[in-house]
């Protein structure tokens, strides 16, 4: 199964939230048709039928993809115990 690229799913999910706000601050229909497309690909990329779904898959995909590099920050911990800033 194809993963897809967490950068892009963090862009799809930004753009997504950021049309939502501008939809309920006012209506537009271009604004409107965006926001179609967006759901649309979050949808498909995310294997979802629906965008609730897909924004809690591509959540859990996130957070995975996050825990390799907090892995690898806490390999490179020094003696303290202190953990490097990424």
């Amino acid at each position: 199964m194809l993963v897809p690229d967490p950068k892009v799913v963090r862009k799809l999910l930004t753009r997504y939230a950021s049309l939502r706000i501008a939809q309920a601050e006012k209506e537009r229909q271009e604004t409107t048709r965006e926001l179609d497309d967006v759901t649309y690909t979050l949808c498909v990329m995310m294997s979802a039928a629906d965008i609730h779904e897909a924004v809690e898959k591509a959540d859990a995909l996130l957070l995975a993809a996050a825990r390799p590099a907090e892995t690898a920050a806490a390999d490179a911990d020094d003696e303290e115990g202190l953990r490097l800033a990424v």
